[in-house]
């Protein structure tokens, strides 16, 4: 440098000192942002695996529900479609425990109070 040339003007005091002290309140305040993002994220991600669980549970549920309406709706088609078969109507009528008219009753003593295996129980819904 030449020795006669004036030195270069002093930088202003508060400048430098004012981005060093801006620096770590700018990081504290990136921090805490980035801890808010972070919590959201955590409540989003949580609460979207909750609505997932209960909804599958839901979801089981009815078409649960939906299966055993359409064994109900088969039920009552069969039940429908028997009301004037003869044969099928004995059959419900004996084991409701009916008799016919021309037969005779025998009751046996060891003999259980729910109809066995012999009677095809249909629940009608």
């Amino acid at each position: 440098m030449d020795p006669g040339a004036p030195p270069p003007p002093p930088a202003p005091r508060g400048s430098l000192w004012r981005r060093i002290s801006r620096l770590p309140l700018s990081m504290m305040l990136a921090s805490v942002l980035s801890a808010l993002g972070i919590v959201q994220l955590s409540f989003q991600l949580g609460n979207t695996a909750y609505r997932s669980l209960t909804w599958s549970a839901q979801t089981r549920e009815t078409k649960a529900r939906i299966q055993a309406l359409e064994r109900d709706v088969k039920i009552l088609k069969d039940a429908e479609r028997n009301a004037s078969n003869p044969d099928y109507l004995r059959e419900q009528a004996r084991c409701q425990g009916f008799v016919g008219a021309d037969e005779q009753v025998v009751v046996a003593t060891n003999a259980p109070e729910i109809p066995g295996e012999n009677c095809r129980v249909v629940r009608l819904p």
